[in-house]
Parts: C-alpha cells; sequence; structure tokens
C-alpha cells in the first residue's frame, strides 16, 4: 500500500514519500495489536487519514504523527466493534456450509423421493390433499383454511392429522 504522490501539498495532507517510508513501521505496530485479518485495512484507513487530512498545519514529527493516527484508528475499530457486537458474530466460511455433490445417483434418488411423495398425496382424499397444500405450501392458517373450505378449524386440525400420518407412513416405507 503505497500513498500516490499526487496529494495537492496545501491540503494539509503527510507527503506521500514520508507515508511511504514509514510504512512498514505502522504495519508492525497494527500487527501487534490487532488481528492479522484485519491489518491491511487498518493501515489503508490509516492512508486515507493522512490522505485526507484538513489541517493546513505543518507536521514536525511525521512518524509520531502517523503512529498516533494508526492508535486512533484502532480505538475508532474497536468502539464500532463494540457496538456491533463483532465478536458475537462469526464467519461463514465454505466448510460450514457444505455443498452436496449433484452426482447422478443422487439427482435419480431425489426424484425416485419427489414422485413417492407426489404418490402419495395423490391417494389422500381430496379435502384431505387441499387442507394438507393450502397449510404446508400456501402457508395459510387453520382459521383461514376453515373459512375458505368452510369447515371448523377442528375438522382443518383432522385433516392435517391425517395427511401427516398417511405421508409418515408411505415415506417411511
Amino acid at each position: 500500500m503505497l500513498i500516490s504522490a499526487n496529494v495537492n501539498a496545501s491540503s494539509g495532507a503527510i507527503p506521500a514519500e514520508a507515508f511511504n517510508r514509514h510504512l512498514k513501521a505502522v504495519r508492525g505496530f497494527l500487527s501487534k495489536r490487532a488481528h492479522p485479518n484485519d491489518v491491511d485495512d487498518l493501515v489503508q484507513e490509516v492512508a486515507l487519514r493522512m490522505q485526507t487530512r484538513r489541517s493546513a498545519g505543518a507536521i514536525e514529527n511525521v512518524e509520531g504523527y502517523l503512529f498516533q493516527v494508526a492508535h486512533s484508528v484502532l480505538a475508532d475499530r474497536g468502539r464500532r466493534d463494540v457496538v456491533r457486537q463483532r465478536s458475537s458474530h462469526h464467519s461463514l466460511e465454505e466448510y460450514h456450509h457444505p455443498v452436496e455433490e449433484r452426482s447422478p445417483a443422487r439427482v435419480l434418488e431425489a426424484k425416485e423421493e419427489l414422485a413417492i411423495v407426489i404418490a402419495a398425496l395423490n391417494d389422500l382424499p381430496d379435502r384431505t390433499r387441499h387442507t394438507f397444500v393450502l397449510h404446508r405450501f400456501e402457508e395459510m392458517s387453520y382459521s383461514d383454511i376453515a373459512r375458505q373450505l368452510g369447515i371448523s378449524v377442528s375438522a382443518v386440525e383432522k385433516h392435517m392429522m391425517k395427511a401427516i400420518r398417511h405421508l409418515s407412513t408411505r415415506i417411511a416405507g
């Protein structure tokens, strides 16, 4: 990470050569105080703050000022992490969510399982199947199904139990 030399000197920004000369030391300072995955982002934040510095006054001790900015970046990151409860977050890595292999055998097995479920649904009486589909696939509540079909909530419950029992025995067997 090198700062561009195209910085307007009147902006108060640190000269690029001064930052680049101390870059390794700043990186070492941050590496001792932050997680290794965060160091590049922190160095970039220090560089950004140095580039966008608004004070017109010259800096007598550039190295000291760089470390002061680096310390401020660390403090800001720490406060932000506490507010956002970063320690409670878990990274989502590929091994956390393995992808099943889509082999021809697996595809065939899934098609056969689907055919069994469809056949089991088709074996149900019309009202029982319709009740099951409305609840499980259309996500309707029992009371909404009862109103739509003109039956009691108790009847909806009985149809659902009948459908679940039938599907369980057909799929398990």
